[in-house]
């Protein structure tokens, strides 16, 4: 998908002049193209897909084997920042991602689960369908045994306009044997911070 950066600058100067701006005074004069360039980086995900990131150099796959390692992994805390498309608005948070390797043994390089959710939350968004796509896309081209993502946000379009209250909304996708009890049980204990100094 081509980006047109040229005709987002305009989109935005005829947005300013919309709502009564003067386009031209000193403080606006180079805005539209950096909101262009702001929101071509906040989009980037759009132009993703999740098995390119996925992938290593190493496997038939495409993914990396260790040993038969067949307990659970998360990565969790992972920063990210996503775009409602209801209000254009961000929402920002932290992820946490957890799989278990399935009989195919493929598992993936720790940094690779923080860029996954980048890929899902570069875009016009509602996390519900992020938390989703992340489990998903885990799932899939990991022939997980079980996944679990849990999401947790503060979004920008309650807190800064409407009813204008703060609160984290928090989404979860448990696939496979994280819908067992146990195992979900398991996961949210992994995905606790650790204590400090450790």
């Amino acid at each position: 998908m081509n980006v047109d950066k040229a005709a987002a600058a305009e989109a935005v100067r005829a947005l300013l002049r919309a709502l009564g701006e003067d386009v031209d005074r000193e403080g606006l004069r180079g805005t539209p193209d950096r909101v262009a360039k702001a929101w071509i980086e906040q989009l980037e995900g759009m132009h993703r897909q999740a098995a390119d990131v996925l992938r290593t150099s190493t496997g038939d796959a495409g993914f990396a084997e260790v040993g038969g390692f067949d307990q659970m992994i998360v990565l969790s805390d992972i920063p990210f920042h996503s775009v409602c498309e209801h209000h254009m608005l961000p929402f920002s948070g932290f992820a946490d991602v957890g799989y278990l390797p399935g009989d195919s043994g493929l598992v993936v390089g720790v940094s690779k689960l923080a860029r996954l959710v980048d890929v899902f939350a570069r875009r016009l968004q509602v996390q519900e369908r992020l938390t989703q796509q992340v489990a998903d896309a885990l799932a899939v081209h990991l022939q997980a045994r079980g996944v679990g993502v849990r999401l947790r946000a503060v979004h920008h379009c309650m807190s800064c306009r409407g009813v204008r209250k703060a609160g984290t909304m928090a989404t979860e996708s448990l696939m496979g044997a994280f819908r067992d009890h146990a195992v979900r049980a398991e996961f949210w204990h992994l995905c606790e911070p650790l204590p400090r100094g450790a």
